[in-house]
């Protein structure tokens, strides 16, 4: 939950009176590294719990057909479409691949964040929000998901959690926030799967970078057993894999650009560290980012550098005002007006304090990082209807306040993304009026996506 930078959706959404509300909003994305092997197509979608691909919606009845028929159809289809969601596969054959990994991030939304902001869930019935009711829908739509590792954000009951997740199967460790926040970030693994070895943490409020954190840990796959090599024979004892998992959730305030770029690049730089010390081994870093598809921040992740100069602290995540969408009618010119604003030859100004922040050094206007990072989802093709022009979700948190973009799953290019499992489209998200919803425990939905491993073409 914890509020987002300001983004009006694509599409009849209604305008915040309050600018002090915290929302989530939009610009342009950059290229990103892609590995080039030649591979055979194959299809490019397959439905995950429904009998059809592609059908999110049932055909509408005849115009010729009594009202009363109409009405039926028209509950089931918002009842039906609220509970599916499809997989998206690569066009590349990966059949040969035997080591995959099903990645999960998720923003669970506290309980205690709930009862904090009534506001963001008026649309909601009490017994939706309840936890007691949630943990175990989302326990159910997690093991749909068959994962091997999960990033959570926003959890502050873990150990309600964690007795959960242990009956399915997995182990998890847990970092809470400093300060007053009861929540924290959790990374689950499948513990037949792998082995772990390493853990580090990050306290942002030792470096003066407020009270958020962020965790790493190092994980062992266990020979021959990931999840998609079951029926995988063979005799040959194979090598070892071992990869770094980081899992974030950086701070909301759109205002403070300088803190939230400080708090990424603490995290990419201890990502880059510990992938060194652990032989290169590939990294998947996943969270709640608080920042748009195509902002300063998204720009960074993405090229792995960014001049601060050229940006509005104040906008760093894209955060705009909801009163200046008002004459926009549609998320295109929306999002080409914004990368016009922030591209544009302008220097910002930023004080020495606030440059040291971000950049970790005096007088330091350029940031960069030593990470070629992917973004999972903008490499597997996708719908118009959950997608942005760049081939980022349009929505990945739905609440009464805020509908857009803002957690993400970066990989290096040493894994490959098999499949991606879709967001719900925009029109059938906003049948829901707001999550959490009788089928999503979360006002965030969880990404999901099967890596593969680049090197694993001719099964090593």
């Amino acid at each position: 939950m914890e509020g987002h930078p300001g983004q009006m959706p694509p599409v009849g959404y209604s305008e915040i009176s309050k600018p002090s509300i915290r929302k989530h909003s939009t610009e342009v994305q950059q290229s990103h590294h892609h590995t080039s092997k030649k591979r055979k197509l194959i299809s490019k979608t397959e439905t995950l719990t429904t009998p059809s691909s592609n059908n999110f919606i049932p055909t509408h009845s005849s115009s010729h057909a009594p009202h009363k028929n109409r009405k039926r159809h028209r509950r089931k289809k918002s009842k039906s479409t609220d509970a599916y969601r499809n997989w998206n596969f690569s066009p590349c054959d990966f059949s040969s691949y035997k080591d995959k990994v099903v990645f999960v991030s998720y923003n669970i939304l506290g309980v205690d964040n709930v009862s904090k902001h009534p506001d963001l869930y008026f649309n909601v019935p009490p017994k939706l929000l309840d936890w007691d009711h949630r943990k175990k829908l989302l326990r159910k739509e997690i093991n749909r998901y068959n994962p091997s590792i999960m990033c959570f954000q926003e959890v502050d009951r873990f150990n309600d959690l964690d007795n959960l997740l242990q009956k399915d199967g997995f182990r998890g460790v847990y970092l809470a926030r400093t300060g007053e926040a009861s929540d924290g970030c959790a990374i689950f693994w499948k513990n037949e799967l792998f082995t772990f070895l390493h853990q580090e943490n990050i306290e942002f409020q030792r470096f003066g970078l407020r009270n958020n954190v962020a965790q790493f840990c190092v994980l062992k796959m266990t020979q021959n057993k990931s999840s998609s090599s079951e029926n995988f024979q063979g005799s040959q004892a194979l090598p070892s894999r071992s990869l770094l998992v980081g899992n974030i959730h950086v701070l909301f305030n759109p205002n403070r650009g300088d803190i939230k770029l400080g708090q990424i690049r603490l995290f990419l730089e201890k990502a880059h560290k510990l992938s060194n010390e652990w032989g290169n081994i590939p990294v998947v870093i996943a969270g709640d980012f608080n920042s748009m598809p195509q902002s300063a921040m998204y720009k960074f992740l993405a090229s792995s550098e960014l001049d601060i100069r050229l940006h509005d602290r104040r906008n760093v995540s894209g955060h705009m005002c909801p009163l200046e969408y008002q004459a926009f009618q549609s998320q295109n010119k929306k999002a080409a007006s914004f990368w016009k604003s922030v591209s544009r030859p302008l220097r910002y100004r930023w004080s020495d304090e606030e440059l040291k922040l971000a950049t970790g050094s005096e007088g330091v206007t350029h940031l960069r990082h030593h990470l070629k990072l992917c973004s999972a989802y903008l490499e597997i093709p996708g719908s118009c209807r959950t997608r942005d022009n760049c081939g980022e979700p349009l929505a990945t948190s739905y609440h009464s306040k805020f509908m857009g973009t803002v957690d993400y799953i970066w990989h290096t290019e040493e894994l490959i993304p098999v499949r991606v499992l879709e967001t719900l489209p925009i029109d059938i998200l906003r049948q829901t009026r707001g999550l959490p919803s009788k089928k999503w425990g979360s006002d965030h939905l969880a990404l999901v996506c099967e890596l593969a491993f680049a090197d694993d073409g001719n099964g090593r």
